[in-house]
């Protein structure tokens, strides 16, 4: 039997490959508890990973597709609200198997783009990766969400705060700088940090769907499906995952919590919105 130091030197970074830790995972009677403490914590590098990849890049396409549902093109504003439609409304599950699938069937040599003089050549194998393409379903994904939310909330802004910025003269950008952006966020961040902690749940879903763990590197889950297989208790692994992701939804609920005061700090302490967990169990 190892110590709980030497789990922790044999297992707490093995989740990001074999030269991190120990080559072979701990098996049948030799598996302790501070293996699956230090393990499940180790593979919780990925949920992490995951869950910040996503929501920094969905972030930004989601504002852009609130945008483009809020614009007065009707082209423009139909391709929006048919990309919401369509992610928002088949199951998560699904489009990983779906992308995967896609992504399998994708030429393994890469795909060659003319650039002028010269072709550029995509290498689509690193797609069928979790690393890249479990985390590109994640990002459309969160996307479609939050342009949803980002968009009810630019239909919510008051008229006065649009009124008095034409009244500046403002145009365009500076607007949209000052006045609508800041607005947008702080009517949908409580929505907003819920989405966060959603998503950061789903992402025990990248292994579990479609997406092969390569070299027994996984998240979370991974790991405690694992030792369920290997010792046939559940009630060991599924609690730790547990533990480890309401720590972390403490942790988002505090940070999303400080941006939303700061979003909120011209306001009267009355009248900010206090932000309530209320997650979506089912979507």
């Amino acid at each position: 039997m190892r110590t709980c130091w030497e789990s922790f030197e044999a297992y707490a970074f093995r989740a990001l490959g074999r030269e991190f830790g120990e080559r072979l995972l701990p098996r049948g009677l030799d598996i302790t508890f501070c293996d699956q403490v230090f393990l499940i914590g180790s593979g919780l590098i990925w949920n992490v990973y995951f869950a910040a990849v996503a929501i920094a890049i969905g972030f930004g396409l989601a504002v852009a597709v609130a945008m483009a549902r809020f614009s007065e093109n009707p082209w423009l504003s139909r391709a929006a609200a048919m990309f919401i439609f369509v992610f928002r409304g088949s199951p998560l599950f699904i489009q990983f198997f779906f992308f995967y699938s896609a992504f399998v069937l994708l030429p393994r040599s890469g795909i060659d783009i003319p650039l002028g003089f010269i072709t550029l050549t995509v290498d689509t194998s690193a797609l069928t990766t979790a690393q890249v393409g479990g985390v590109l379903v994640l990002v459309l994904n969160t996307t479609a969400y939050s342009a949803e939310l980002f968009y009810g909330a630019l239909q919510s802004i008051p008229k006065g705060d649009l009124e008095a910025a034409d009244a500046y003269g403002m145009r365009g950008w500076t607007k949209f700088r000052r006045v609508i952006f800041p607005n947008m966020l702080r009517l949908s961040w409580p929505s907003y940090t819920n989405e966060a902690i959603f998503l950061t749940h789903s992402t025990t879903l990248v292994f579990l769907s479609a997406f092969p763990a390569r070299q027994q590197v996984g998240e979370a889950f991974y790991y405690a499906r694992y030792f369920v297989d290997q010792t046939f208790n559940p009630f060991v692994a599924y609690p730790l995952v547990a533990a480890y992701f309401v720590a972390l939804t403490l942790l988002i609920v505090g940070g999303y919590g400080l941006v939303g005061r700061h979003l909120n700090r011209h306001l009267p302490q009355r009248s900010r919105a206090r932000f309530r967990f209320r997650p979506q169990y089912i979507r």
